[in-house]
């Protein structure tokens, strides 16, 4: 299993724009250039990117939660 990490603070956005669906969801399968999330620190939105392949196992934080450094947002299996 592969953790995916929050290495910024911010808000955690599962989506593109509130409208739109997420970007994966438990089960998607992703390569390591896929984005799962956007981090949004002072209006700036930052890519997360899977940084493996694999299949999205978990999501460890919810839409428009604040994450930290360090913080746990996917599990890729």
């Amino acid at each position: 299993m592969h953790e995916v990490i929050s290495p910024i603070p911010g808000t955690f956005y599962r989506k593109p724009n509130p409208d739109a669906a997420p970007f994966v969801e438990v089960g998607s399968q992703v390569q390591p250039d896929t984005t799962l999330c956007l981090v949004e620190v002072m209006k700036t939105f930052n890519e997360i990117k899977a940084e493996v392949a694999g299949k999205i196992v978990e999501i460890k934080a919810e839409n428009e939660q604040f994450v930290n450094p360090g913080d746990v947002l996917f599990v890729v299996g």
